[in-house]
């Protein structure tokens, strides 16, 4: 059996807010140092885009493509990474009274069928050239349908679920249940992703969401990010390691082929809890309701975070869920800090540091992947390639022995691998007072 780790979900230097660095060729030598082996192309209905693609990549298993010359990175780093043609949609439109605002992950198995798909929204007058990540009038509903005309093998996986503004589930214009947003088109959804601000367990407490396969991916607007969150699947040897057999693996939520998600912690979300940016004011469900929705501060509406919506959805306390996943072997996952973050901690200095790019370099070059790292390498190891204190971080993210200060209202909350006053694992500074 072989080990593969996939992000299903990024974007081109075209959509909006993305780095100029997200070119099939970068993206590749990033996904190799972070040990991903199988990443989604993103935005493939973007005309520019699709050209890069077409020009870049060869198909390679069936549905799955890889660089070729003319898309060879440095030295020729990166061609191990495999491509799976996927994007990120947004559909706004009044349905059942409302106006929705949803953004879909949709997956195409060729070329052949994504540049289909991409010529019946084009007939369509959508301006798939406006950005990377397109706003098409339609409903959800009316998307996917369109997908399954062009291609059966086409799949939508509603993208970050619970975020408030865009999620299929969102507090500001999402639907109350998959069933409300696809009506008949239902059974075509069987997976949905969880999103950085929240995690399975929070997803387990619904029980409307048993049958339906959580994945978790980066949603990475630039390499750097690339990987936060991903899935980590095993297949008996290359030649499976095809779209259809991904597609199968999640459909049928296949325990022994689908291992694990690596999941951010939720509250590190940037819409965890509730709040209003502006003012610095962030509360839990609780509090929010005893403000009755209303910022203390400005008297404006606050936003509800993912907590908020899990909580208002959710028929299960936390640990009923626990147990729940446990009694019917729900697939698991593994809460991680990215290595950067982690390093800066240990380092007591800033995450965009020379120091902490030296001592990441460093590290990769000694152990391998990022990925290899923080999930394979022995502490022994780390603490040989590096210092105590790092090894002791490591150890502690796997424990989930972390502080974090949580996210709301589009403010990413931060994690601290150490408190204000713990040691990391070295000696201080000795005082200049004698004993």
């Amino acid at each position: 059996m072989i080990q593969k780790i996939l992000d299903l979900h990024i974007h081109s230097k075209y959509s909006r807010a993305c780095s100029p660095d997200l070119e099939l060729p970068k993206i590749a030598e990033a996904c190799e140092v972070r040990g991903i082996d199988i990443v989604a192309t993103g935005d493939f209905t973007h005309p520019k885009w699709f050209q890069h693609i077409r020009e870049c990549l060869l198909e390679g298993n069936d549905g799955l493509y890889k660089l070729g010359e003319r898309g060879k990175g440095k030295e020729g780093r990166g061609l191990e990474t495999k491509f799976i043609l996927g994007t990120e949609l947004a559909v706004i439109k009044k349905d059942k009274g409302q106006t929705r605002r949803v953004h879909l992950g949709v997956f195409a198995p060729s070329l052949a069928a994504a540049e289909k798909f991409n010529k019946k929204l084009a007939d369509m007058d959508f301006n798939l050239a406006s950005d990377g990540r397109p706003i098409l009038g339609l409903t959800s509903k009316k998307l996917l349908e369109i997908m399954l005309e062009v291609d059966k093998k086409m799949v939508m996986i509603p993208a970050h679920a619970w975020t408030p503004w865009f999620g299929v589930f969102g507090s500001k214009s999402g639907y109350n249940s998959l069933k409300e947003a696809f009506e008949d088109l239902t059974p075509h959804i069987f997976a949905i992703e969880t999103g950085l601000s929240s995690d399975p367990i929070m997803n387990w407490r619904w029980s409307a969401l048993d049958n339906i396969c959580l994945v978790s991916n980066s949603d990475a607007h630039s390499p750097a990010k690339l990987g936060r969150e991903a899935n980590v699947m095993q297949f008996e040897n290359e030649d499976e390691v095809t779209y259809g057999e991904i597609m199968r693996i999640i459909k049928e939520q296949d325990k022994e082929k689908f291992l694990y998600t690596i999941e951010f912690y939720p509250e590190e979300g940037k819409y965890y809890l509730d709040g209003h940016r502006d003012c610095q004011f962030v509360c839990n469900p609780e509090e929010t309701k005893k403000y009755k929705g209303i910022c203390p501060k400005c008297k404006k509406p606050l936003v509800i975070g993912v907590m908020n919506r899990v909580d208002e959805l959710a028929d299960r306390t936390e640990e009923e869920a626990r147990q729940i996943a446990e009694k019917n072997n729900f697939i698991p996952f593994q809460n991680l800090v990215p290595l950067p973050e982690i390093l800066a901690d240990a380092l007591e200095c800033g995450v965009s540091t020379k120091k902490v790019d030296d001592t990441y370099v460093d590290l990769i070059n000694k152990l391998g992947s990022e990925f290899h790292i923080l999930l394979n390498s022995s502490l022994e190891e780390i603490e040989a390639a590096s210092s105590k204190q790092i090894a002791v971080a490591i150890e502690r993210v796997r424990t989930g022995r972390i502080v974090v200060k949580p996210g709301y209202d589009g403010e990413f909350g931060t994690v601290k691998v150490f408190g204000d006053m713990e040691s990391r694992g070295r000696p201080r500074q000795s005082s200049l007072l004698l004993d």
